[in-house]
C-alpha cells in the first residue's frame, strides 16, 4: 500500500515538473517569435533604423522618433508595394532582408566571411539583381555587375549594405522595371557567390552602363577601367 501511495506521488511531481518546464520553453520562444517583426506599436532602435533607411530613399518623411505609427506604416507599404512585396505594413524577414535592415543579432550588411541565413540571404539577392541587370552577359560580365554592387557596399558615397545599395532609388534598371523580382537562374548564383568570395573583375568600379543605350552625360564623365560584354565599367 504504501508503495502505491509514493509511486502516485512521484507520478504527480513527474508530471508537475514537465509542465513547468514546458510553460519555461515556450515563453521565450513565443516571445521571439514576436520580436522578430516590427510593426505598428513597435518601439526601439531597429525602428529609428528602419525610419533612417526609408527616409534616405525617399519612402519617409517624418521624424526619425523609434516609434512605429502612422507615417511609418504607410512608408513601409509604399517600400513593399514598389518592390514587389506583401504589402502589409509589417517588416518581416522578406521586407527586412530587401531593406537591408537585421532584424536579429547578425550583420545583413556583410560583404563577405558571414555565416547562416543573413549571408544566403544576401547572395540571393545580389544574385537577383545579376539576373535582372545582366541577362545574357558572359559570366565574366555578370560577376563584374555583382561585383560593382559589393564596390558600392564598400564605398563611403552608398549605403553600407548590400540591400541598401541594390534598392537605393534609381540606382538599378531592374529595380526600376519589377526585374529584380525575378528568381535568378543558376549561373546568376555562381556569380554572386563568385563576387562575394573576392572576384572582381572591374578593379574596382561601381558604375556600369551600357554605352548603346546611356544618355546620362554625367555617367560618361566617368573614367573608364574596362569593358565586358554591352557593359563598360568606371570610377
Amino acid at each position: 500500500m504504501l508503495g502505491r501511495k509514493r509511486l502516485i506521488i512521484f507520478s504527480l511531481v513527474l508530471a508537475l515538473a514537465l509542465c513547468s518546464l514546458a510553460y519555461i520553453d515556450l515563453g521565450p520562444f513565443e516571445q521571439s517569435a514576436e520580436a522578430a517583426n516590427l510593426g505598428w506599436g513597435s518601439q526601439g532602435n531597429k525602428v529609428s533604423e528602419l525610419q533612417r533607411k526609408l527616409k534616405q530613399w525617399g519612402y519617409y518623411d517624418g521624424p526619425i522618433s523609434g516609434i512605429y505609427g502612422q507615417q511609418t506604416y504607410e512608408a513601409v507599404r509604399f517600400f513593399q508595394r514598389r518592390n514587389g512585396l506583401k504589402v502589409d505594413g509589417i517588416v518581416g524577414s522578406q521586407t527586412a532582408a530587401a531593406l537591408g535592415l537585421n532584424l536579429g543579432t547578425s550583420n545583413p550588411g556583410t560583404v563577405a566571411g558571414g555565416s547562416g541565413a543573413s549571408n544566403q540571404n544576401d547572395i540571393y539577392l545580389l544574385a537577383k539583381c545579376v539576373h535582372g541587370e545582366a541577362r545574357g552577359e558572359p559570366y565574366v560580365g555578370k560577376v563584374a555587375v555583382a561585383a560593382v554592387v559589393l564596390n558600392r557596399v564598400k564605398h563611403p558615397s552608398f549605403p553600407n549594405t548590400i540591400a541598401g545599395v541594390i534598392y537605393q532609388p534609381r540606382a538599378f534598371t531592374a529595380v526600376d522595371d519589377g526585374q529584380i523580382n525575378l528568381a535568378p537562374d543558376a549561373e546568376s548564383l555562381r556569380a554572386a557567390r563568385d563576387a562575394m568570395n573576392g572576384w572582381d573583375p572591374t578593379y574596382g568600379a561601381i558604375y556600369y552602363w551600357n554605352p548603346a543605350t546611356a544618355t546620362s552625360s554625367w555617367i560618361w564623365s566617368r573614367p573608364v577601367h574596362i569593358t565586358i560584354g554591352k557593359h563598360v565599367f568606371g570610377t
